[in-house]
């Protein structure tokens, strides 16, 4: 065991890139990290990795190591998830990172119901529209709303998100509404910063696509100002219907050019791809993945 554990701790800091690093995502100090990597050396006769002050690299031996170590540390972890379903039952740690709006109203009573079935287990949750970097922060799994670019990532998808053009009644009152996404450009317009460009793309119902930049009045890091300030008359915004939901309902805001479809997103569950999937990161995702599949009582809205 304690050969599988020197393993395991070489393998994170391979990944993380630094026994500083490691030592800080496994909770423990530098010295009983590098204690182990120097127990593990000894015992194979051989360098794994090259150190200096500053930096340090996988020597040759090591980049061979850290590959097989990787297969056998999933080969053992699949062993083990297969002998917990036996068990209702789950340990250890699972540290998560997800979108700040959707996680608080959307994924804390999954979670919370998810602690409570297994009362043993810890759960670290970061509320956060960064997308962290899970290997070097040390995260076991991200909830992500977007379109993933090609990564070392493993993805499962989870849900497809409808995308709502809304404002409120006082500024279609004072400034009409658009009837197509031309007359966009004469709007003042609310953008969210994490999605990248001022770029909406909608397809009309002639199936053709229109893809617009547009200067915006406003702009937040976080949906939920940005749908108050929409509430407040300050402009158009493509909201998530997860987060714009209950002010349509209370007609707080209007949807608008309904005739004409915004591109959807997606959300996901990402962990890292050369990370041995632990049976309750393995199981949390099957839990969020089954609360979610159901029509989300965020689009009755917009039906």
């Amino acid at each position: 065991m304690g050969q599988l554990k020197d393993m395991e701790t070489f393998v994170r800091i391979a990944e993380a890139g630094s026994i500083s690093r490691a030592a800080a995502q496994l909770g423990v100090v530098k010295s009983a990290v590098s204690r182990r990597l120097n127990d593990l050396e000894t015992r194979l006769g051989v360098q794994l990795l090259a150190r200096t002050t500053r930096t340090s690299s996988l020597t040759e031996a090591g980049q061979r190591y850290y590959t097989r170590a990787q297969i056998l540390l999933t080969e053992v972890a699949e062993i083990n998830a297969e002998a917990a379903q036996t068990s209702t039952s789950l340990s250890g740690t699972i540290k998560l990172s997800a979108p700040l709006s959707f996680g608080l109203s959307h994924l804390s009573p999954i979670i919370s119901a998810f602690a409570t079935a297994h009362p043993k287990l810890t759960v670290h949750m970061d509320f956060n529209d960064r997308q962290v970097d899970l290997v070097e922060e040390g995260y076991d799994l991200a909830i992500r709303i977007a379109n993933l670019k090609d990564s070392t990532l493993k993805a499962r998808k989870l849900i497809d998100i409808s995308l709502i053009l809304c404002a409120s009644p006082d500024y279609v009152q004072n400034h009409g509404a658009p009837t197509t996404p031309a007359d966009l450009k004469h709007h003042q317009v609310l953008h969210y910063n994490n999605s990248g460009p001022d770029s909406w793309l909608f397809t009309a119902p002639s199936g053709g696509k229109t893809a617009l930049t547009l200067p915006a009045k406003m702009r937040s890091n976080n949906g939920d100002f940005l749908c108050q300030a929409a509430v407040d008359g300050h402009g158009i915004i493509l909201s998530p219907s997860f987060i714009a939901w209950d002010a349509l309902r209370e007609k707080k805001l209007l949807p608008l050019m309904c005739d004409y479809r915004p591109a959807p997103i997606t959300a996901y569950a990402v962990y890292p791809e050369t990370r041995h999937l632990p049976a309750r990161t393995r199981l949390l995702i099957e839990a969020i993945s089954e609360q979610l599949k159901a029509q989300p009582h965020w689009d009755a809205p917009i039906q």
